[in-house]
């Protein structure tokens, strides 16, 4: 939605109100851009009533939800021609965002980015009564619509063919600030955050015998000699895997994934069990090479498993491979992408006809992926050419063993999946693709009334928080 407000600024010379629960600091483009105006709305907190009644609870949430959006879209921003809203979440965003657009006099976009019911499903079960409610709320109210957009082409065939709406795929893609990173961009990306790479999060591992105190010059990736920097021969290779936390996200697969790979390249190159391995850390930081390389797995996110996966880290025995959890400013993320050397999804789709946003900001910095394998995924990772899919740890350790062998120097394979990424980032960028498929549909919507401004009514956090308690967005 984010992306759709600079669009809607930048490319169609509108004025742009973005109402939203408070959460994440938005991307500074937005704050610095004087023709987006944000309005954030406070966070229901029902924790006392929750701990009586949790069915109660919900329904509190929601109606004080409606009306606290509601006063905003009516009585707290100028009068719009346009509301544009990201589903889910559904209830009771749907609802209020077709009461304003009807007392207003503006036309109803719904962009389709999964369905609730689904996402409810996971925690409730799909033949629950409340997920049944749901499905029929989600469904009455986003036929009600003025004009939809949809991110898959499977999407938009059950929308036509089960829902009766009629929806534009507008496929996902990054803005311009994701895109490959230059040296110095890397170098400043790891010394910023030096201290976090290097601090194990149980004991001492691979990664942070590279920490040199006071030290700005070198890096656990990067070295700088004058005004020259350059990556280290013996650096170690980056993943990068961005997640929620939450049910629809299997993590154990990377954890044990990563455990294989470690176990697989120690039986490989003849190692047991009896190894010292502070001297084996210390001699790859001193320049001994091997033919697979340490790897750093930087998990970023926030999302309710997030410790309960961490408590799981700690307690793991690695000796190529290490771990690291953050939460990154929305300037660095793009950074750390255009930095790394793989990037890991494990999104599986509570609908199966959705694609994970992570991918294509990955795809947006060149960086290729190995991802969860789902229904329409090959919509978006090409195998072969800018990805590959797995649907199991085993498969997952398959292709780490053959992605980074030889690695930096002699990974073949891996090199030609980062020139298909790279060549997936330049043919696709969103500015094109919002141009194309975006703009005619907003224009044809407000084309009934003066265009005076567009607003874009998103309750992303709050609400997933308030109907699905196991269930945050991820960044």
């Amino acid at each position: 939605m984010q992306y759709h407000s600079l669009s809607l600024a930048n490319q169609a010379g509108m004025e742009v109100d973005i109402v939203a629960n408070g959460g994440s600091d938005p991307h500074l483009s937005l704050i610095e851009n004087p023709s987006i105006h944000i309005h954030e709305m406070r966070t229901v907190q029902l924790s006392a009533i929750s701990k009586i009644s949790g069915a109660l609870a919900l329904l509190l949430k929601a109606a004080i939800q409606f009306v606290v959006l509601v006063w905003f879209l009516c009585l707290k921003i100028p009068r719009p021609d346009v509301f544009v809203v990201q589903n889910p979440p559904s209830v009771p965003t749907l609802a209020a965002v077709k009461l304003a657009s009807w007392l207003r006099g503006a036309k109803f976009i719904v962009d389709w980015h999964n369905f609730g019911y689904t996402l409810l499903g996971l925690s409730h079960g799909r033949s629950h009564i409340i997920v049944k409610v749901y499905f029929w709320f989600e469904k009455y109210f986003g036929r009600m619509a003025d004009g939809a957009f949809c991110v898959t082409k499977a999407m938009q065939h059950e929308l036509a063919q089960n829902w009766g709406i009629r929806a534009t795929v507008l496929y996902d893609q990054s803005p311009d600030f994701f895109h490959p990173a230059s040296l110095m961009e890397k170098h400043g990306l790891f010394s910023r955050l030096g201290d976090t790479i290097c601090s194990a999060m149980g004991n001492a591992d691979c990664i942070s015998v590279e920490k040199e105190a006071g030290d700005m010059n070198t890096t656990a990736f990067t070295s700088k000699i004058g005004d020259e920097i350059f990556l280290k021969p013996n650096r170690p290779a980056l993943v990068v895997s961005s997640t929620s936390w939450t049910p629809d996200e299997d993590f154990s697969i990377l954890l044990e994934a990563a455990l294989m790979y470690d176990r697989r390249v120690a039986a490989t190159l003849g190692e047991d069990d009896s190894m010292d391995e502070g001297q084996l850390w210390i001699d790859i930081k001193n320049g001994k090479k091997f033919v697979y390389p340490r790897l750093l797995f930087i998990i970023t996110g926030k999302g309710p498993d997030r410790k309960k996966y961490e408590d799981q880290i700690k307690r793991l025995k690695l000796r190529r491979v290490a771990f690291r959890t953050m939460w990154l400013a929305s300037e660095d993320y793009p950074l750390l992408l255009g930095s790394a050397d793989l990037g890991v999804s494990l999104h599986t789709s509570s609908s199966g006809l959705d694609l994970p946003m992570k991918v294509v900001d990955m795809f947006g910095c060149g960086l290729p992926v190995c991802a969860a394998s789902f229904s329409c995924i090959e919509e978006l990772v090409k195998v072969n050419k800018n990805g590959l899919l797995f649907s199991t740890s085993s498969e997952l350790a398959d292709e780490l063993m053959m992605l980074f062998k030889g690695f930096p120097e002699d990974c073949n394979a891996l090199k030609s999946l980062k020139e298909g990424a790279m060549s997936t980032a330049s043919s696709s960028k969103w500015s094109t693709e919002w141009q194309t498929n975006a703009l005619p549909l907003v224009n044809q919507a407000s084309a009934q009334v003066s265009l005076t401004s567009i607003v874009i009514a998103h309750v992303s956090v709050g609400l997933i928080f308030i109907l699905y308690p196991n269930l945050q967005v991820s960044g």
